[in-house]
């Protein structure tokens, strides 16, 4: 029976899911809920490495139902199953499936819970109620709490076509920003003349202050876009969004160049950190060092919560960079990361 049961869901998650949660422009509301209730929030507030719970739960069990939970894919756009229950038996599905389970903290509860959350879990979940003609559903928004930060290789702007932008981030301790996470950056004053890549395979830039070089003064503050580009052909950098880490990020004095960086830490059982590691240590624990040091891609950069003159002048807090000098440069120090 157990088996049937188990086949009878697998058959469920191989079914066609709606692409899109939002319905279209111009097609009727849908029908008031009547099992599931209308969660408080709609949207879950969580940091990386947390446990987060995503709402559903059930005014009513209808006979012969199954909940089903998926999340939309941004890069494509279509829904991925995570998980689907008949409240006696669930089963899980895809790269989550380590790492979700029902709460199911009583018989009408059917919330699902993402222990060590990721990067790539923030997104759009939906929790569908599965009873024939009479399916409905509710959708929830995780957002991990993070900051997004501009990235180009060493050998200058506009290097990355989409994948190269992506898999860039990812190497760094980040992953490619979402429109919503490049336009809460830019409300918190990221201002940025370069254009790059995000998730969805879209390019924009963000400008705070409009200046010639960057579209020019008559154009108002905002999100520029150049719109969905080439991912293959198309090159531009990249905005990547990291957020709070499992570890700490700590500086080591010296004149050591990029080997003997990454030497110096790895005498102290760390590895030398990568650049959204250091931008996370600044966000979150208020790193602030004026000695430049060496990062994982050759970078020279340092961490300033507390503007002064004699640590660059800005006036602005931020990681200030060196850029890219020559690995045998013997004048840095270097910042080493350390897993907890």
């Amino acid at each position: 029976q157990q088996l049937l049961l188990l086949g009878c869901l697998w058959l469920l998650a191989a079914a066609p899911t709606s692409s899109i949660f939002q319905r279209p422009t111009g097609t009727p509301a849908p029908p008031h809920l009547q099992y599931l209730l209308e969660p408080l929030h709609s949207a879950v507030h969580t940091r990386r490495g947390a446990t987060a719970t995503l709402p559903c739960v059930l005014r009513s069990l209808p006979s012969n139902y199954r909940v089903k939970w998926s999340k939309v894919e941004p890069a494509n756009y279509r829904e991925s199953i995570i998980l689907i229950t008949n409240g006696l038996y669930h089963r899980n599905y895809g790269p989550l499936s380590p790492r979700v389970r029902l709460r199911h903290s009583h018989r009408y509860d059917a919330s699902l819970t993402i222990t060590g959350v990721k990067l790539e879990d923030e997104g759009r979940y939906r929790c569908q109620l599965v009873n024939g003609l009479e399916d409905e559903s509710i959708s929830l928004t995780l957002h991990l709490e993070g900051l997004v930060f501009p990235y180009q290789p060493s050998n200058g702007r506009y290097k990355f076509n989409y994948h190269e932008a992506k898999r860039a981030c990812e190497q760094q301790d980040s992953r490619l920003a979402t429109y919503q996470q490049l336009y809460k950056a830019w409300t918190e004053g990221l201002d940025w003349c370069n254009a790059g890549w995000i998730l969805d395979g879209t390019v924009h830039y963000p400008i705070i202050n409009s200046r010639e070089p960057c579209g020019g003064r008559l154009l108002l503050p905002g999100v520029r876009t150049y719109g969905a580009r080439d991912k293959q052909k198309d090159h531009f950098d990249a905005f990547c969004f990291t957020s709070a880490l499992q570890g700490q990020v700590y500086f080591i004095r010296g004149h050591l160049n990029f080997k003997e960086a990454g030497q110096a830490c790895h005498n102290q059982g760390a590895a030398i950190a990568k650049v959204g590691q250091l931008y996370s240590a600044w966000k979150f624990s208020q790193l602030d060092r004026c000695d430049g040091g060496w990062l994982a891609d050759g970078s020279v950069r340092y961490p300033i919560t507390t503007p002064r003159q004699r640590c660059g002048g800005l006036p602005q807090p931020g990681v200030r960079s060196f850029g890219f000098p020559s690995k045998e440069l013997r004048i840095y120090g270097t910042y080493c990361f350390v897993e907890k």
